[in-house]
């Protein structure tokens, strides 16, 4: 009964062309921007709706200033919309609104919309990431993902995709979720391919090294030839930052030879409350990619003010060959985090 309700309610519903062809175009640039993404989890029937709600969700008949957005995704694909069931459920706390839009419950999974909107000021932006801040819980064991799918410059509003998978490919059961948001990053500044201005022809054997302690995580297709367990990791002795690398919230602290690779290491203060990250790579002459052999990331110290998170790139390109190529980078540096408590209770529903 109240599928065929929902339905006859949005048919009445008939969107403005200008929205549709710019939200279109819109999303279509998203769509290309994530492809390489590999963090990304959009299961093939959900993708197109996960695409179409990159602004807010919300039923017609609840809140008028979100009805083109509902107008779209039923003019779009009307079949799987049709899914989505209206939560209407919202926090406000230190002038900030969250609130649950839309879920869809079904076998083992359950996706859930939300939004975040800046009542006050401009701390919402395009770049809004909520910092693995967020908790869910729930009358089941299960795990969960959370990503920004979308935001609207007009309502200054960012929406997330959170994904709930019930473990051992059992049905959800159970009658509500609390979902929490306790801060969230905004303001991101992406450097993408960006040349470091270093001659590695000068770069020489490093003369001092360390045991790293405290490792913290790694990867690469060499890391485990290369680490195999956190005791005799050797790194570069963390120097003073170098002058030709200009990315705001991290610093290049060292560059050298070690054991016949080349190491190359940054580090942030304080990254708990900022999460600036990033990567190294070379090109050749020809403008080719090397990727790094393996990385490792180790810290001064746990929990503590002062922490300081160092991150080592390793490439086996031997010291007689490295000047052929130059060195690149990606960096993400977060400029804001916004520190609150958002807090949303709700009903687990499936449509029959």
């Amino acid at each position: 009964m109240f599928r065929k309700q929902y339905g006859d309610l949005n048919k009445q519903i008939i969107p403005n062309e200008n929205l549709l062809r710019d939200t279109i175009s819109e999303a279509t640039k998203f769509e290309r921007k994530c492809d390489n993404k590999v963090y990304l989890f959009h299961k093939p029937a959900i993708a197109l709706v996960s695409i179409c709600i990159c602004l807010s969700l919300a039923m017609p008949s609840l809140a008028a200033a979100s009805e083109p957005i509902y107008q779209l995704m039923y003019r779009v694909s009307p079949p799987i919309a049709q899914f989505f069931m209206p939560v209407q459920k919202s926090d406000e706390n230190n002038g900030i609104k969250m609130e649950v839009v839309s879920a869809y419950i079904h076998d083992n999974v359950a996706e859930i919309y939300i939004t975040m909107q800046d009542l006050t000021k401009q701390r919402i932006d395009e770049t809004t990431d909520l910092f693995d801040s967020y908790s869910i819980n729930r009358p089941f064991d299960s795990s969960a993902r959370c990503e920004r799918v979308g935001y609207d410059e007009n309502t200054k509003i960012a929406t997330f995709l959170i994904t709930i998978e019930e473990s051992g490919n059992k049905d959800i059961l159970g009658d509500k979720i609390t979902f929490t948001v306790r801060q969230f990053l905004s303001h991101k500044k992406t450097y993408e391919d960006i040349e470091i201005p270093i001659s590695l022809s000068s770069v020489d054997v490093e003369q001092k090294t360390q045991k790293a302690s405290n490792i913290t995580g790694g990867g690469g297709i060499k890391y485990n030839e290369y680490i195999d367990s956190g005791d005799n990791v050797i790194a570069l002795v963390p120097a003073s930052p170098m002058s030709e690398f200009t990315i705001d919230g991290i610093d290049l602290t060292g560059i050298g030879y070690i054991d016949g690779n080349l190491h190359i290491q940054t580090a942030v203060k304080d990254n708990l409350d900022k999460d600036n990250h990033g990567y190294f790579y070379l090109k050749d002459s020809n403008g080719n990619k090397i990727d790094c052999s393996y990385t490792f990331s180790f810290v001064n110290q746990y929990e503590q003010a002062g922490r300081i998170d160092y991150s080592n790139y390793v490439f086996d390109i031997p010291q007689s060959e490295i000047s052929n190529y130059t060195l690149y980078g990606y960096f993400v540096a977060s400029g804001m985090l916004t520190k609150g408590n958002w807090k949303v209770t709700f009903p687990l529903e499936r449509l029959n």
